[in-house]
């Protein structure tokens, strides 16, 4: 239980920023990657706990064709990473959640597969959602080559070569995953399989540890291509070098809907790295360590912001606005700390100099050194939701009125009989039952709405509620409006998650769906974000994290 939820009238609660502030689009779309992200919270468990890890199989041809197994051996459970490398011709190779081929596939298996587990997996996995995987999966992906980086380090370390470092920042990855699926889906575990192991506990821990075994898959894959094109003249590729690829992904709208389908996991989220925030900048002094890390983290960002690039024009503006906010922060840092509470200070600076984008990347470096303080927020992050909320039905429609005007003032402002505030609607594709976002006025299917644009819902809500007697009980309107039983449940949700709901219109027409992408991306840990169009981005994970063979060795990378 977080201190907020302990005491709302504490000292931490008068430093934390308002949802009316934190939940709107605008800044949710400038998120950066925090250290309460959960890949990060997955290394710092392994490094803590002292897993080991391994690679007992590693069978591939002189194609690259073939298969392997990654583990992950922890104090209680091992977990191995099965992976199939394919030979795809280039005009098989697609990003679109409709491809039915890619140049690697993979499933995290609960323990050590035997050879009946590698065969039955090696019929399945390569075959993703045509396929069937059991309860001894707990996850399912794919992952398709970066031609051009791919290409070019193997060429370079097939003659003893490193390659160009320009050519590795520039893409940042060798593969790039399509999908990574959990939660029983196709068959695989579902969550309630691995939700009491402390280490995977938390929010998409299981994806993100296979996401992580992947990157390692990667280079060795090209280190063995070197191996067979180069023989002894092969190389393997510089550990510095190595450390600036992650993986890649490519996301599109099948992500947005999670965290409005999901609220208090939402509210979970936000508000463990918004009270993470308001503990620093509640801290009376600033200690010479914390001071050093802050600085560590500014360089950081500063080398992270000079290679993120992209072609969109809204990420393209961000960009330059997060390129001056460093440069102002450095300034800024001259002389810190001062006078009482210096990071309070140094925040409420920000909030007065630097865009949203520039707050937000501050956001995530005063958190970066201070760990001790915050790590424990990593816990409070994720929620039971089997464990039904009870809709009481038995509070006054004059209170539950009350209550819509005040946790929802943002949406009843709204005119939704304009077709600019209800222009788009979210539904579920026939042919792929991903979610797709339509235009109401020119596109079919307006019929199969999904209840996604909460803010119209709750504007309908309120309208229906207008007239009703005031002393009638909740429960005598929902029973001649059951139409409203959603909306009324989130209202009443809202009361003890406050950080629950997106506060625009998920309708309009400017509404951008990579503002949601990116925030729901900055809580796994994703750097790079480049979106490709309104709709779907690219990003990388683990850029710059330790691989398996570092952890022994260099463990202070890991914080």
């Amino acid at each position: 239980m977080s201190v907020l939820q302990q005491s709302a009238t504490s000292d931490i609660f008068a430093f934390c920023r308002p949802p009316s502030q934190v939940m709107r689009l605008a800044r949710m779309g400038s998120a950066h990657p925090t250290r309460l992200s959960f890949l990060r919270v997955v290394l710092r468990r392994m490094v803590a706990e002292g897993w080991q890890f391994d690679r007992p199989v590693w069978q591939m041809d002189a194609k690259g064709v073939g298969r392997a197994v990654y583990r992950a051996i922890g104090p209680e459970r091992t977990y191995s990473l099965v992976a199939f490398a394919h030979d795809l011709p280039d005009h098989l190779r697609s990003d679109r959640v409709i491809a039915t081929a890619w140049d690697a596939t993979f499933a995290l298996f609960d323990g050590t597969p035997d050879a009946a587990d590698l065969d039955r997996l090696a019929a399945n996995v390569p075959l993703q959602e045509a396929g069937r995987v059991s309860v001894k999966e707990l996850a399912l992906s794919r992952a398709n080559r970066s031609v051009r980086l791919f290409g070019h380090v193997v060429d370079r370390l097939s003659v003893g070569q490193q390659p160009d470092l320009a050519e590795i920042e520039a893409v940042g990855y060798l593969m790039r995953t399509t999908a990574v699926y959990g939660s029983g889906k196709f068959g695989a575990a579902d969550r309630a399989v691995i939700a009491d192991r402390p280490e995977l506990a938390g929010p998409f821990r299981a994806e993100m540890l296979s996401v992580w075994l992947t990157r390692a898959f990667t280079v060795d894959l090209v280190e063995h291509m070197a191996r067979v094109r180069g023989g002894d003249t092969a190389v393997r590729l510089d550990k510095d070098l190595r450390k600036r690829l992650g993986v890649g992904n490519s996301t599109g709208l099948g992500m947005a809907p999670f965290l409005v389908r999901h609220p208090v996991l939402l509210n979970n989220w936000m508000q463990a790295r918004e009270e993470a925030l308001a503990r620093v900048r509640a801290q009376a002094f600033a200690s010479p360590n914390s001071v050093a890390g802050l600085r560590a983290a500014l360089t950081a960002a500063q080398d992270n912001a000079r290679t993120w690039a992209s072609e969109h024009p809204v990420q393209l503006a961000k960009l330059v606005d997060l390129r001056r906010d460093l440069t102002l922060i450095e300034a800024a840092l001259d002389g810190f700390p001062t006078g009482d509470q210096p990071w309070n200070a140094l925040w409420l600076w920000a909030e007065a100099n630097l865009s949203v984008e520039g707050q937000e990347a501050l956001l995530a470096m005063m958190l970066e050194p201070h760990g001790d303080l915050i790590d424990d927020l990593a816990e409070t992050m994720s929620t039971d939701e089997a464990s039904a909320f009870t809709l009481d039905g038995s509070v006054r429609v004059v209170d539950f009125r009350a209550d819509l005007a005040a946790r929802y003032g943002w949406a009843l402002g709204c005119d939704y009989t304009a077709r600019a505030d209800v222009a788009r609607f979210w539904y579920v594709s026939e042919e792929k039952l991903e979610p797709r976002l339509g235009e109401r006025f020119t596109d079919e299917g307006a019929a199969l709405e999904q209840p996604l644009g909460i803010g119209r819902l709750a504007a309908d809500l309120a309208r229906d509620l207008a007239d009703w007697p005031d002393e009638d009980p909740l429960a005598a309107f929902l029973l001649a409006h059951p139409e409203h039983r959603l909306m009324a449940r989130r209202v009443q949700q809202s009361a003890r998650s406050p950080y629950a709901e997106i506060q625009d219109n998920l309708l309009a027409a400017d509404m951008l769906p990579i503002d949601i992408l990116r925030c729901k991306l900055a809580f796994f840990g994703a750097s790079h974000f480049d979106p490709r169009s309104d709709k779907w981005v690219r990003i990388s994970l683990y850029k710059g994290e330790p691989f398996p063979d570092d952890l022994g060795t260099r463990q202070a990378s890991v914080n």
